[in-house]
């Protein structure tokens, strides 16, 4: 069945030739669209130092998509807990619930600096077997891919340096999820003296986790009882491992009383595919952007992108997420989410688009959304 709620993942990419400015004025003109065009929920990621990406700050962007849209959910995807504190995360997410109650959801991430974790090797989740690259129904399971070259990077280095207060150290991170819950609940003490977040305790906010992997996000998710958000467009080759380590771990909760699975994708969708695939030509450049160390680059319009001279490193670094972007018509990228849903179990689908104009990027949001409603 393809009556899977659609949502929308916005990093408010930056064009090339454009601006920060009208970034932001395109996300908030693309949240209304989408919700006319009948999309449950609108992701705002958060993400430092890219000139190609201006959603710096969620809570800022959400509050001023609420005023401008009426209807639909509004999420960050997600608060970067590595750099934050309970209490002023409860607090910020607060003043948007006091003003437009029940419209938000507050979607926790783990990047931003904090500790690191081990993860969950797939062969441990005994679930969905992957053979030569693909799972049973299809779905293109790339080769891992090794972030340490860029974790070890000096700008991710600064990207901490500049994030964090000086010689501060991150909290552990499923305890940082427990006193979120608890300020939100109203229940939080230490030694006998209780804390009351004001505005924030008793905020009407959906809690999700999002993670890339079985690990640490997924359990933490999981043993809340919380929804979870599985990333198949950043780390592809994980994706069934996260949705399988989150429902291993769930216990069911007075939020959920059986797993709930959002996972997200890369698409592009056109009237053919050969626009398509035209529309999404500076993908892969604008990915070796981030992966490289380098940050975000403005995405290049597809001229600017074809004069690039790849080498073979560049091809490698960002081989499984060009392989794995859904990019054609709308027929075709539909049958496409329709296989990742149905591998990854997932409750929604979340698909995450970046053209360099903003007319293409609202035609696909538009005409993916007109098929999936047939489908339904």
């Amino acid at each position: 069945m393809s009556d899977t709620p659609l949502a929308v993942l916005d990093l408010v990419p930056v064009s090339s030739g454009s601006s920060a400015s009208q970034a932001l004025r395109n996300s908030i003109d693309l949240a209304r669209q989408t919700e006319r065009f009948g999309y449950r929920r609108y992701w705002f990621a958060e993400h430092h130092l890219n000139p190609g990406v201006a959603g710096t700050s969620p809570a800022v962007v959400l509050a001023l998509t609420a005023a401008a849209t009426s209807s639909i959910r509004l999420d960050s995807g997600a608060v970067q807990l590595g750099h934050r504190t309970a209490l002023s995360t409860v607090e910020e997410f607060g003043l948007l619930d006091a003003l437009h109650p029940g419209r938000f959801d507050l979607g926790l991430g783990r990047s931003g600096g904090g500790p690191p974790t081990a993860t969950r090797a797939p062969a441990l989740l005994g679930g969905t077997a992957v053979v030569d690259g693909r799972t049973p129904n299809g779905l293109r399971i790339p080769a891992r891919f090794d972030p340490a070259p860029l974790l070890r990077s000096p700008r991710f280095a600064l990207h901490r340096k500049l994030l964090q207060q000086p010689h501060a150290e991150s909290q552990d991170y499923a305890e940082q999820v427990a006193d979120i819950l608890a300020l939100i609940a109203g229940s939080y003490a230490v030694d006998g003296v209780e804390a009351h977040a004001v505005p924030g305790e008793g905020a009407d906010l959906q809690v999700w986790i999002l993670g890339s992997s079985g690990g640490t996000s997924a359990e933490t998710a999981g043993a809340n009882g919380l929804r979870f958000a599985a990333n198949y467009h950043v780390s592809p080759a994980t994706v069934v491992e996260a949705a399988e380590g989150y429902r291993a771990a769930f216990t069911p909760s007075a939020v959920l009383d059986r797993p709930y699975v959002s996972v997200s994708a890369d698409v592009v969708v056109a009237e053919d595919e050969g626009t398509a695939r035209e529309l999404a030509t500076g993908y892969g450049l604008w990915v070796r952007s981030i992966r490289s160390g380098e940050g975000a680059i403005p995405f290049p319009a597809p001229e600017q992108a074809r004069a690039h001279v790849w080498s073979d490193q560049d091809r490698a670094l960002v081989q499984d997420r060009v392989e794995t972007q859904f990019t054609g018509t709308a027929r075709q990228v539909a049958d496409q989410l329709e296989t990742l849903r149905d591998a990854t179990g997932a409750d929604e689908i979340v698909v995450t688009t970046i053209t360099h104009d903003h007319a293409d990027r609202v035609a696909s949001y538009r005409l993916l959304a007109e098929e999936w409603a047939h489908r339904a």
